[in-house]
């Protein structure tokens, strides 16, 4: 067996903690050093560790790792970053001509990978202390595609165009306005075609640092697609993006495909990644200590793989338990509960924009999910309840408790995840429903130790929704509570918020993109429609099929099942079940047609 003994250098405190790994290790005791200390840290000698895990047990924050792996992957390490760290095995195989999605947790090396083909910085197969050379490199790879990739990456032949994941970082490195950036770098001559796919129009004057995350998101997307590269990388390019959009991105990242472009793209919507793929890499292991990356399948066969949790191919189970999907909307319970809030038709007035919300009343126990293109007013509309914005009349909703976790969240908070939460929860901080309802499903208490201005996109935003519900509320507000998490974060979060709202007879408004989250986790359905930018009317809350039918009609896109997990595919526009859910009104909870008919069962 290969040993990894991963040491995580933030949580690690070894001036309060008395190294009770290097007291207890049985091999320490017996005068062999497997455990070191160098400049007051633990190093893990990988080939004299027993993998007892006494040292994994006894450490008070959780830093240390071990894990055994098959000795034959020992060959296939791509990249390891020094001792103790993350190890990743394998790397996809990218074809010419053909889009590879990469699918699979947070931190198990999806974007790593893109940094390594993207050339951000250079593999060293497991050698981090003598990094191999371009030629060893490429002798490592003979025989594969990868082989000719290195090759021509290390002779500099290699173009390669790459759109980094947090696109909320771009202008603090960036500054211009919209337009002037993508005209330096249109390389392709298709500026004007690929800005008018894109609804790119009213954002040529703007600067930067005025974008919203969406719109950061397309403008990062088309600088990208402008570039006359061999290579296009995509790191999560739907977040901050409505269903639409999300669309129109997809088909201008696939028409890359008729110039025999390479075109790799990281994604956590499943509906997406299986839109735009036409083949994936599913990439397992444990987050944050080792990765591996599966061979190549086609998309259908690789995200239920990847849903089912077993690699038929490698005899691999990487998850214990299948995501599992709904066929038909939840049943609904008859809204017996106490009404909390009824609402009055009311508008909102800004500069070149106006909202208006209907009247509508929402009941204690009830999740309202709220759907809409970007720009139609949801955000604004979850601010006035929340207090921060004022309705034109300046209207109060008297003395309700409102918890509201922002759309965009940024690390202010000098101190650790720990603190913060039990600043927040105080006494609840401390019992055990606490850590087995919010802390343990979202996997907040590995990150205790750690300091809030240290977190990664998706550990941050983990965070905030679990400051949200420590919260003592009657309503809490959640606007896009899935950026930046992967598939089973986000069913992990909707479970979290669901059984807060139960157990404490309150209500919530989640805004959320991903419509298959929103499956999982409303009991009803507010449609925002109107006219991006200028206009925006809410509709009263309404059931899942009813809501779900309205907002897809408005953004023209059907949903089908897939016939062995039942999770939601996108149809192709103008095909025959699309035409099909057209004509019957129903674009979303629509049953799987038999195979080789053209009738619903």
């Amino acid at each position: 067996m290969t040993r990894v003994a991963i040491l995580d250098a933030e949580r690690c405190k070894p001036k309060h903690c008395n190294r009770l790994c290097h007291r207890f290790c049985p091999i320490v005791r017996s005068r062999i050093e497997a455990i070191r200390f160098e400049k007051d840290k633990p190093v893990i000698v990988e080939s004299l560790c027993t993998g007892c895990g006494i040292c994994v047990k006894k450490c008070p924050f959780s830093a240390v790792s071990i894990v055994n792996l098959p000795d034959e992957w020992d060959k296939d390490c791509s990249h390891r970053f020094a001792q103790n760290t993350f190890k990743l095995f394998r790397l996809p195989t990218p074809s010419p001509g053909l889009v590879l999605g990469l699918l699979g947790q947070n931190g198990i090396g999806k974007t790593t990978t893109l940094k390594i083909l993207s050339g951000d910085f250079k593999l060293n197969l497991g050698n981090y202390e003598k990094p191999p050379e371009w030629n060893e490199i490429v002798q490592h790879f003979r025989g594969s595609t990868l082989q000719d990739y290195f090759q021509r990456m290390g002779e500099g032949k290699l173009r390669i165009s790459h759109k980094p994941q947090y696109v909320d970082k771009i202008p603090k490195v960036v500054s211009g306005n919209v337009g002037e950036l993508l005209e330096k770098v249109n390389e392709r001559g298709k500026l004007e075609q690929i800005a008018e796919e894109l609804e790119l129009g009213q954002l040529w004057k703007r600067p930067l640092e005025v974008l919203s995350g969406g719109e950061l998101q397309r403008v990062a997307v088309a600088a990208t697609l402008c570039r006359e590269v061999d290579v296009y990388l995509f790191d999560e390019p739907s977040s901050y993006l409505d269903v639409k959009q999300r669309l129109k991105v997809a088909k201008a990242i696939r028409s890359l495909k008729n110039e025999q472009k390479t075109i790799i793209i990281a994604e956590h919507d499943l509906a997406i990644i299986d839109y735009l793929s036409d083949q994936i890499c599913v990439f397992y292991g444990d987050p944050g200590i080792y990765g591996v990356v599966s061979n190549v399948h086609g998309v259908r066969t690789g995200i239920n793989i990847y849903l089912q949790g077993y690699i038929p191919d490698e005899n691999v189970r990487f998850r214990k338990e299948a995501i599992v999907f709904h066929e038909k909307p939840p049943a609904m319970n008859a809204s017996s509960g106490e009404t909390l809030l009824y609402w009055e038709q009311m508008e909102k007035t800004f500069e070149g924009f106006k909202l208006l919300a209907h009247n509508g009343e929402i009941k204690r126990g009830e999740i309202i999910g709220i759907l809409g293109a970007n720009g139609i007013g949801k955000t604004t509309f979850v601010k006035i309840l929340a207090g921060i914005e004022k309705t034109d009349d300046e209207r109060e909703f008297g003395e309700l408790k409102v918890s509201y976790k922002p759309q965009y969240i940024s690390a202010e908070y000098e101190d650790t995840v720990q603190m913060l939460l039990m600043s927040i929860a105080k006494d609840k901080f401390s019992s055990g429903w606490y850590r087995t309802e919010i802390l343990q499903p979202l996997k907040i208490d590995l990150l205790l130790n750690r300091n809030v201005m240290e977190l990664s996109g998706g550990e941050l935003q983990k965070v905030a929704i679990a400051a949200c519900l420590s919260r003592e509320a009657d309503l809490f507000l959640l606007d896009e509570p899935s950026a930046y998490l992967d598939v089973e974060e986000r069913l992990n979060m909707a479970r979290t918020i669901r059984r807060v709202i139960e157990s404490h007879n309150v209500t919530a408004f989640v805004v959320e993109h991903d419509v298959v989250t929103q499956d999982f986790i409303a009991d009803k359905l507010m449609v925002f429609m109107g006219e991006p930018g200028k206009t925006g009317i809410a509709h009263p809350p309404t059931s899942l099929r009813k809501g779900m039918n309205m907002f897809l009609k408005d953004m023209e896109v059907t949903f089908r099942r897939d016939l062995a997990t039942k999770r939601p595919r996108v149809n192709k526009e103008n095909s025959k079940l699309d035409k099909f859910q057209k004509q019957v009104g129903e674009y979303y909870y629509v049953r799987s047609m038999r195979k080789g008919s053209g009738k619903a069962q």
